[in-house]
């Protein structure tokens, strides 16, 4: 992805460093990730951190560290590149807030800025307390994005998925949850749910996944068009949608696929839907809900 000399999101709050108490008050409301099994990408990892360090799902795996550069895309190994990393998801969140600016704007209405957070280890947000185990995640609470940069060596390790555009991706899928939110969508879900059995509430919530993805994909479109995207990136972020799938996670994890308890929706469905975003560059086109199959 071609972002250096890009503007950069001033909407960035570096929280990496500080007490994960320090900020924010306690609140109710559940946090919206990039994959997992439960409550956001942090429900996986919740069994993977017990058998590693981190866990599963762009959000459920993660420690071990690598020094090559060149694949992965931005590297927060040593101080530079921390550095260098901050200021991509710097310039991915600008990127984000112009095409959906734009897009609002398009539909007579108005995009607020969400807020991401840079953390390390732990953090409050306005959902409650979260470990880095938790992987990136979405409070709509506080309307910010969270993150841990350290998840996106474990994204090119342990989910095969390396490549700078593979990181914008996930960025740009925590942004669709807070595109859902400013649309009513995420409410919506968070009341419905409540009045359902836990596997109606799973089918409902890789619905609300799937629609992220082809958010996300949406996103994508417009950087295509915009001339920011190089040879690979597409694939990159199709891989990573892909990885982060609830079968293949559970593959990962337990050795055995139950569908009934994805939430998140299968790598099939999450690659196919972040490419018909892709394809298309409109949200229209993204009604996971009244699709008849996702």
């Amino acid at each position: 992805m071609r972002w250096r000399g890009r503007r950069q999101s001033a909407n960035v709050e570096d929280r990496r460093g500080q007490s994960g108490f320090s900020r924010a008050g306690f609140g109710r409301g559940g946090r919206i990730a990039v994959g997992g099994t439960g409550g956001g990408i942090g429900g996986l990892i919740v069994i993977v951190v017990l058998m590693l360090v981190f866990g599963i799902n762009p959000m459920q795996l993660l420690e071990d560290t690598t020094t090559s550069t060149e694949q992965s895309g931005p590297s927060g190994q040593s101080a530079s590149g921390a550095d260098e990393l901050r200021d991509f998801v710097a310039v991915v969140l600008a990127e984000t807030e112009d095409v959906w600016q734009r897009i609002f704007s398009a539909n007579g209405g108005d995009y607020r800025e969400p807020t991401l957070v840079l953390f390390s280890g732990q953090v409050q947000s306005a959902c409650g307390f979260a470990g880095a185990a938790a992987g990136p995640f979405y409070c709509p609470n506080d309307e910010k994005l969270y993150i841990d940069l350290a998840f996106y060596e474990e994204l090119r390790r342990r989910f095969n998925a390396p490549g700078d555009f593979a990181q914008a991706y996930v960025i740009a899928h925590e942004v669709g949850h807070h595109v859902q939110n400013l649309l009513g969508t995420l409410p919506e879900f968070q009341r419905r749910r409540q009045a359902m059995t836990e596997r109606q509430g799973n089918e409902l919530s890789v619905r609300l996944e799937l629609q992220a993805d082809c958010l996300a994909g949406v996103w994508a479109s417009h950087t295509d068009r915009k001339g920011l995207l190089e040879e690979g990136d597409v694939e990159e972020a199709l891989n990573a949608a892909a990885q982060i799938g609830d079968d293949m996670i559970q593959r990962r994890t337990q050795g055995t696929v139950v569908p009934e308890a994805f939430n998140h929706g299968s790598s099939e469905q999450r690659h196919n839907w972040f490419e018909r975003g892709l394809e298309s560059g409109s949200p229209e086109d993204c009604d996971t809900f009244n699709a008849p199959r996702v």
